[in-house]
């Protein structure tokens, strides 16, 4: 079987594409309002939120489009490290958000110390963060963080893009104080892509109701009017509903405990495996992924040459991104990726290493 260590879509199990085959059913009608609300529950769970969780049909990047629509009349804060926190900026000047930058060289971390500087300095409606960057293997310490924005600035509403971490380490969404927290189907839920989900506080609701021209598409009024239905406004994603219906089944009979602690085991072994062989991570051991390791190529390995050799045993890595490329290369480690599909990834690696 093939074995794909990539950033997102990422594998997806024979038992979960089985239940993705089902019959389609009207999507107003109450088979699927039954669905839709045993997954809706499911994924507050998965938030660790007694907030609404919304199940719209589009990728992450369409939640991030709507914490900018519904939750900023104005002045926005971006903390960007990464790809991916640069696109939450793009997404915002898009919108006609006036955007600050918080900017830290990529590979780096935001601090409490910087955010609480520029909370002091200016007063902003929302502060956007990435847990955990795609582009860099970088975790930003979203507890402290946020901490530092209920301190300094209480009525900051604090939105958080977890697409490559939610369900594959532990994020307290309602501990924390987080108000939109946004994540795809594609990364460690392991399902394809077309999905996103979106944890959404009370006071993130009402500060929507005071922001005009949301949009349609992503206005989470009217997707709260048909969340209290069990439904979407739009037509919903219904194969991959089925799929995460059977995924929160296997989810939690893994047990969310033992899914985050494989996942920190599975990044740590490939770090330290790496390491060994003189490829550092890009970031900072306190500040390393638990789900994609970006890895510094100090070896000046042939990135194209490798995954032609990886492909030949069925398995695949992801080169760099954006001006990273050639420099790094990452291996994700989330879904339903197992140690032992690491082990003999790095066995391959290390024979690649000897003929290359």
């Amino acid at each position: 079987m093939s074995h794909m260590f990539i950033p997102g879509p990422v594998d997806v199990s024979e038992e979960v594409m089985q239940a993705m085959t089902q019959p389609m059913i009207p999507h107003r009608s109450k088979e699927f309002d039954e669905l839709f609300r045993r997954t809706a529950e499911g994924m507050q769970k998965v938030f660790l939120t007694q907030n609404r969780v919304f199940q719209p049909p589009a990728s992450g990047s369409g939640m991030q489009e709507a914490a900018m629509r519904n939750l900023v009349a104005q002045d926005v804060l971006v903390l960007v490290n990464g790809a991916f926190a640069d696109r939450w900026y793009k997404v915002g000047v898009a919108n006609g958000k006036s955007v600050d930058r918080l900017d830290v060289p990529w590979g780096e971390a935001h601090t409490p110390e910087m955010l609480r500087a520029a909370l002091k300095a200016k007063h902003y409606e929302a502060v956007a963060i990435v847990h955990n960057e795609t582009s860099t293997g970088v975790e930003n310490p979203v507890k402290e963080l946020a901490a530092v924005v209920h301190e300094i600035s209480p009525d900051t509403l604090i939105m958080v893009d977890a697409v490559s971490s939610l369900g594959g380490v532990k994020i307290e969404t309602d501990a924390w104080g987080l108000d939109f927290v946004l994540t795809s189907s594609q990364k460690c839920l392991a399902l394809p892509p077309g999905m996103s989900f979106a944890a959404v506080s009370e006071r993130a609701m009402a500060k929507a109701e005071t922001v005009p021209n949301r949009g349609w598409y992503f206005d989470l009024l009217l997707l709260e009017k048909h969340r209290i239905k069990d439904s979407t406004p739009m037509t919903p994603t219904m194969q991959i509903i089925y799929g995460l219906d059977k995924q929160l089944e296997r989810i939690f009979a893994e047990g969310l405990e033992n899914r985050w602690a494989r996942h920190t085991a599975m990044a740590q072994r490939v770090q330290s495996w790496m390491l060994a062989h003189d490829m550092p991570a890009l970031a900072k051991s306190e500040y390393c992924s638990k789900t994609v390791s970006t890895i510094q190529n100090t070896r000046e390995i042939d990135i194209s040459g490798l995954n032609k050799f990886l492909l030949t045993k069925g398995m695949r890595i992801a080169n760099g991104y954006g001006d990273l490329k050639n420099k790094t290369f990452r291996i994700a480690t989330m879904g339903d990726t197992t140690m032992d599909d690491v082990n003999q990834l790095l066995d391959a690696f290390e024979e690649y290493l000897k003929i290359a």
